[in-house]
């Protein structure tokens, strides 16, 4: 595999800058806000910051390894893609950008119901080693055929979302007037007008869409009234008569993102789930929320060895995945930094960045002296 690594962006804070840069103002505002004022999407990540490590320079130290296992698939390393919507809006293909390298990393890739590749094409970028992440429809029927289609094309970790009860109050996507097409408004088309090279490679990929959706979208539908479908067709609030259903049918892994206390960790459990995301969808939904990391340490310590317990929302760069681990994840995910990737570099952007996130995770491995990605918990300096 070609070494896609541009030292001109070592790091996230570097990427971050130049996919500003490139990208228009209503797509960066949308990859990098939260909602509200931005307290909890600030906090997630300062909060894993808060998090120490301890060295030991005089063990006996045979070296570090990154592999992972997780349901039965060994990983290169212990983050995965966290499944994003709208990413080509974003930027034109970063979809299957990131799936391929995710997919050429050893990585697991996580495609959103409302991502703008579809659930085939994914799967044939990644050989069928995909996760699908689901946003439960209100309809049984619909729900049953996104089951059908992900078994088909071979994924077998199915991701539920717990944590969008609700549409989120961003005051960045309202200002801007998001959607799929982006709105014509005369700042958007000023905004596009002078980013010419996202504007060229969207011209050249084609208007982005909900292309796993595309075959149950009434056609002909305008902006307002496309928004109004999709607003009808998910409804939102998961609960666990909603669940049960799913456990049924879906044969494979069920993971369900969104858990940040005992009780929904406990009906997840209940519930036969192999998984848990720790998550607060990147600081997107609830300002007044904790941060990530805290409840994930409590979970970790109440229900290790139940279940897989992974985390994601505020995860940036490689210390702050192996301040996750060493707080008790088995897992983490991140969408941002990658995302910061793709729209600063473009096509070599998703593989730069899991290049650079492993060789973080490397250099933070040796300097403590730990070997195994499930070791670091041994390292917590506990406060």
């Amino acid at each position: 595999m070609t070494d896609h690594f541009d030292s001109r962006f070592p790091s996230v804070e570097a990427l971050r800058a130049q996919a500003k840069k490139r990208m228009p103002g209503f797509a960066f505002d949308y990859l990098d806000g939260g909602c509200f004022s931005e307290v909890n999407l600030a906090r997630n990540t300062s909060d894993i910051r808060e998090v120490q490590l301890k060295p030991y320079y005089l063990r006996d130290y045979k070296g570090a390894s990154q592999k992972t296992e997780l349901f039965g698939e060994t990983y290169d390393a212990p983050f995965g893609m966290a499944p994003i919507g709208l990413q080509g809006l974003m930027w034109p293909n970063s979809c299957e950008i990131l799936a391929k390298a995710a997919s050429d990393h050893n990585i697991p890739f996580v495609l959103s119901t409302v991502g703008t590749a579809s659930i085939e094409k994914v799967a044939e970028i990644t050989e069928g080693k995909f996760w699908f992440q689901l946003y439960h429809p209100a309809e049984d029927e619909l729900r049953d055929k996104l089951l059908e289609r992900a078994w088909a094309a071979g994924c077998r970790t199915l991701v539920i979302l717990a944590d969008t009860p609700t549409f989120a109050y961003r005051p960045k996507e309202i200002k801007n007037g998001l959607s799929i097409p982006p709105r014509m408004t005369a700042r958007n088309i000023f905004q596009m007008c002078t980013h010419p090279t996202w504007s060229f490679s969207q011209l050249f990929a084609g208007a982005p869409e909900f292309k796993t959706m595309k075959e149950y979208i009434p056609k002909g539908l305008n902006m307002k009234h496309l928004a109004q479908f999709m607003n009808k067709t998910f409804s939102g609030r998961l609960n666990e008569e909603k669940i049960k259903p799913l456990r049924d049918k879906w044969k494979g892994n069920i993971v369900i993102k969104g858990i940040v206390n005992p009780e929904d960790a406990m009906a997840a459990i209940r519930l036969g789930l192999d998984g848990m995301i720790v998550s607060n969808h990147g600081g997107r939904q609830l300002d007044s929320g904790q941060s990530t990391i805290v409840p994930l340490t409590e979970l970790a310590q109440q229900f290790k060895g139940q279940i897989k317990i992974m985390m994601d929302s505020g995860i940036r760069s490689g210390p702050d995945i192996t301040n996750a681990l060493a707080s008790g994840a088995d897992f983490t995910f991140l969408g941002r930094t990658p995302m910061y990737g793709v729209g600063a570099l473009g096509k070599t952007g998703g593989h730069h960045t899991f290049i650079m996130l492993k060789r973080q995770i490397q250099q933070v491995m040796e300097q403590v002296a730990c070997e195994k990605v499930s070791d670091f918990h041994n390292h917590l300096i506990k406060r």
